[in-house]
């Protein structure tokens, strides 16, 4: 029982504090570049902190990625509350708006940098810490890549939606982000809804999936090569 205890506590962890992690950093890094660039909404409501009690959302942190495996996607992700931006308070926000919104991926891609030079680290470890160690290291790797690709997909309030709002020209800008109080459900049925519905008819619908899978499989395979590990 308490070895079985003992392996469940550390399976868990190995995946936990990964996810806590990217989560809170891709967060919080919205809300110091939203205060650097002029809006201290985040900075006054203590949303930029690395206190992950501040950031965890039920749904997108625990909800969404047991439905995931519920529904035998290929990967798991999750997400945290989105911290509140002024957009207005920005001193120029459409350019702003931008690199607020990119903030989030790009610190997890650091993050997963990070992870697999880490690497490296792991010779100078005892055995059972450098194994555990490489569990959380290589999950933090694989999480923070799916985070970073999945929260650039074109789709408001999603990061890279807002990235597309802020490119593109209002005309088209606007219509698009008029889709973000719907942006949610829209999710929900792309990775979820369609694909066992397509299950159902004989047809692979997944194609969200392939596309995250297919992205962050290449970029991990470029991290690797750049830190040295493959």
């Amino acid at each position: 029982m308490d070895q079985s205890f003992n392996f469940l506590a550390v399976e868990i962890s190995v995946w936990l504090l990964p996810i806590l992690i990217a989560v809170t950093f891709h967060e919080a890094a919205h809300g110091f570049v939203a205060h650097l660039l002029g809006d201290d909404t985040a900075w006054r409501l203590g949303r930029v902190t690395f206190n992950p009690f501040k950031h965890i959302d039920p749904f997108g942190t625990i909800i969404l990625p047991a439905l995931l495996l519920l529904a035998r996607s290929p990967f798991l992700f999750g997400y945290a509350k989105p911290v509140p931006v002024n957009f207005n308070a920005l001193r120029h926000p459409r350019r702003d708006m931008i690199l607020v919104a990119a903030a989030g991926p790009a610190m997890n891609v650091l993050l997963a940098i990070l992870s697999a030079a880490a690497f490296h680290l792991l010779d100078y470890a005892p055995d059972f810490v450098a194994r555990f160690a490489a569990d959380n290291l290589e999950n933090a790797l694989v999480l923070n890549i799916v985070l970073a690709v999945f929260n650039l997909l074109p789709i408001p309030p999603l990061d890279g939606g807002r990235i597309i709002v802020g490119v593109l020209p209002t005309a088209l800008g606007k219509p698009l982000s008029r889709l973000e109080p719907y942006g949610l459900l829209v999710l929900i049925g792309l990775l979820i809804v369609l694909p066992l519905l397509g299950e159902q008819f004989g047809v692979n619908l997944d194609f969200i999936s392939q596309i995250i899978t297919r992205s962050a499989s290449t970029i991990i395979g470029l991290i690797l090569h750049l830190t040295a590990n493959g």
